[in-house]
């Protein structure tokens, strides 16, 4: 790591060295040892973390299959030991303590700077795509085109049209959003300010994040509200957990916590822990909270029986690249443009963990999608969406991943510009809020609702085994 002493909330030190990959190795096997102890026995027993992560983040999600309380047994059990095992040092030559020292106050509260929009809100939904702002029939046509080809779910197309016939949702009228990671490209922020809404925001306290966050909320509607200590708008959620706590807590209305940081490496666990440490202590101290995440689709999901006869009709017929398939496989010793699923074998399990993403990032997601599962069978409002992949900045620097972009419609994958994704997921933001889930048995089947996973799911090969293909096809376009 570049700071050997690292301060807020950290990675534990195993024989005074922070090691993620020992912290997800134990993570994993904690998560398992209940349901599937010879599952958890492998994760410990890991020598290289880097590489068989894909390996046992796939069996979290096949141990969990046979029940919803096997599901949530490893939910809780990997939520406890991150809790555990997460550490929090207050300065550089302080111990490491228990994650809730992080919520010990230092400075005076922080205050609320209030950005009111002057633009006129938007009171029909419009999602921006090529060119074009959708709307309407062309929306509504958009999202048949969508189904059909196999991008998103026929849940997720009618969760949209159902915003779309309610306008006056939009506004989310007596709720404030928080959206912590304020300046995220996927974030729901911009679509929410356009439609009027109440924006609470928490980003680090960078001038340049604010004056472009700013100038966003004065030129639409709804009302940004923003952590002030003194002249400086922002807060380090790492560094300043009770602070911002203490904050939010205070809000007026009914709050939805919105969880969309991201950051590189080791940093993105950190700070996917101090959101979970956040979410904890304030559905404590606000009955009224409800969540929200999105899931990426390059992680290992359940899917339903649909998909996988979907995914077997279009590997039967090798159309495309598929018509090379069987000498491609020959020469790769059966590595290349293997089958998404074994046919009729349900539920489908689609394993789309990337290599390039590596373990840090998994471990990120997957802990969100945890305190989802957890939340919702405590009866908290949640809304988890898995959103298409993007050409989001943070992933087209990765040349591998922007040439695999590049290539994907090969595929049939389609990847989503940040304008028509946020829009989308905002909206089904709104959906979630407004109308109740149907009550699902599975854990899985609440993931796969509305899930708008880009094709990866219904295409007929699994996604390491095109991998390469789709980046030495896309390789011009992605330096172009």
């Amino acid at each position: 790591m570049p700071n050997e002493n690292p301060t807020g909330v950290v990675i534990p030190s195993v024989e005074g060295r922070a090691s993620t990959s020992a912290l997800g190795r134990a993570v994993v096997a904690d998560a398992l040892r209940a349901v599937d102890p010879v599952g958890a026995r492998g994760a410990q027993a890991s020598t290289n973390w880097r590489h068989d992560y894909l390996v046992h983040f796939r069996r979290l999600i096949e141990a969990g299959l046979p029940s919803r309380d096997a599901a949530l047994s490893i939910a809780r059990d990997g939520l406890g030991s991150l809790h555990t095992r997460m550490r929090y040092r207050a300065g550089p030559n302080g111990d490491e303590a228990p994650l809730t020292a992080a919520f010990g106050t230092e400075g005076p509260p922080l205050t609320t700077v209030t950005v009111a929009g002057q633009g006129e809100a938007e009171r029909e939904l419009t999602v921006p795509y090529r060119g074009r702002r959708l709307r309407g029939a062309e929306l509504d046509r958009q999202l048949e085109d969508w189904v059909a080809a196999g991008t998103i779910e026929r849940s997720c197309a009618d969760a949209v049209r159902t915003v779309a016939a309610n306008p006056d949702w939009l506004a989310l009228p007596d709720r404030r959003v928080v959206v912590l990671g304020a300046g995220a490209e996927m974030g729901p922020l911009r679509a929410l300010l356009r439609w009027g809404a109440d924006v609470v925001a928490v980003d680090l306290p960078r001038p340049a994040i604010w004056q472009r966050l700013a100038a966003l909320a004065e030129r639409y509607a709804g009302r940004l509200h923003v952590p002030a200590a003194g002249d400086v708008r922002g807060a380090d959620l790492l560094h300043d957990l009770g602070r911002v706590a203490g904050w939010i807590e205070g809000q007026p209305g009914r709050l939805v916590l919105g969880n969309y940081v991201y950051a590189d490496g080791a940093l993105n666990v950190r700070v996917a822990m101090a959101v979970d440490a956040l979410t904890v202590h304030l559905r404590d101290r606000r009955p009224d909270l409800a969540l929200a995440f999105l899931a990426t689709p390059t992680d290992v999901f359940a899917v339903p029986d649909d998909a996988v006869d979907e995914a077997t009709r279009r590997y039967a017929a090798a159309t495309g690249i598929g018509r090379l398939r069987r000498p491609l496989r020959l020469v790769s010793a059966g590595r290349l443009l293997t089958r998404n699923y074994p046919p009729g074998l349900y539920p489908g399990i689609n394993d789309s963990l990337v290599p390039q993403q590596g373990p840090n990032y998994a471990l990120a997601k997957r802990l969100q999608r945890w305190r989802a599962a957890e939340a919702r069978a405590a009866g908290t409002p949640v809304s988890l969406t898995v959103a298409p992949a993007t050409r989001t900045r943070s992933v087209v620097k990765n040349r591998l991943l922007a040439a695999a972009f590049a290539g994907a419609h090969r595929f049939g994958i389609e990847i989503f510009e940040p304008a028509t994704s946020n829009s989308l997921m905002a909206a089904l933001l709104v959906h979630d809020l407004n109308v109740s889930r149907p009550a699902l048995e599975h854990p899985w089947q609440d993931e796969a609702f509305a899930a708008a996973h880009g094709g990866l799911w219904r295409q007929p090969y699994s996604a390491r085994s095109a991998l390469g293909i789709a980046v030495l096809m896309g390789i011009g376009s992605a330096r172009s």
